[in-house]
């Protein structure tokens, strides 16, 4: 079978479609989170968990001393002690197991592949980190970021299908009253760029009603399954 990436700036429904596709599709359809957030996950390495419970404790007490990273920021981490011996050897902790979970979710991908599934991406981490708005201050970044961003261009496979949701970046901010509007707008620009570059990339107008939205991605889904079986790859 075959990967299909519901993606789109937070706000846009990603996780709803998905999961609702898991629930409703006739098609033998199996979900998987494939963003950074360890608490949405439906899978995740035990070490992801405890530098998850690690990073909380931290932002806890950078809270508790008033120095917290704002909203709309990038999804790599920049921080002032990159120079330190500490701060160097968390960041290639923190790299060494983000490229451990990334591709243990691949498996996973490929092994429900095998089994005659086709896996439902929510989110996926190439478009998330290479629309990352770090990528204009590449000199405030870690080596380890720039590592990470490389491999997921170059080695980390994508998926065959790609659902865009689509929506003004005022909608998104609407919805859900995170980051900011600029972020929000930027990272919309990012995706709408990379998808120009993407193989079965498919734009689904996201400020429909929910059922319209669902509907429309069911349709793609389908249509790509019936390509696919007849042996025809656009």
């Amino acid at each position: 079978m075959f990967s299909v990436a519901i993606i789109g700036p937070d706000g846009a429904g990603k996780t709803t479609i998905a999961r609702r596709l898991e629930q409703n599709s006739d098609l033998p359809v199996t979900y998987l989170y494939m963003g950074i957030n360890i608490e949405s996950s439906n899978v995740a390495l035990p070490t992801s968990r405890l530098i998850e419970w690690a990073k909380n404790k931290r932002r806890k007490k950078s809270r508790r001393a008033g120095s917290v990273r704002p909203a709309g920021t990038s999804l790599h981490h920049r921080s002032s002690d990159n120079h330190q011996p500490a701060g160097r050897l968390w960041a290639c902790v923190r790299l060494l197991n983000r490229l451990a979970e990334e591709w243990y979710r691949q498996y996973l991908s490929w092994q429900h592949r095998r089994n005659g599934r086709i896996v439902i991406y929510d989110r996926h981490f190439k478009f998330d980190f290479e629309n990352d708005d770090a990528a204009k201050h590449q000199e405030r970044m870690r080596l380890t970021d720039r590592l990470h961003r490389w491999l997921l261009a170059h080695a980390y496979p994508a998926p065959e299908l790609v659902i865009y949701l689509d929506a003004p970046a005022e909608v998104l901010f609407a919805r859900k009253g995170e980051a900011t509007i600029e972020y929000l707008e930027a990272r919309r620009q990012a995706f709408l760029r990379q998808g120009k570059a993407t193989p079965n990339f498919v734009i689904v107008d996201a400020t429909q009603p929910l059922a319209e939205v669902y509907a429309q991605v069911a349709g793609h889904l389908t249509a790509f399954y019936r390509k696919r079986k007849n042996g025809r790859r656009d």
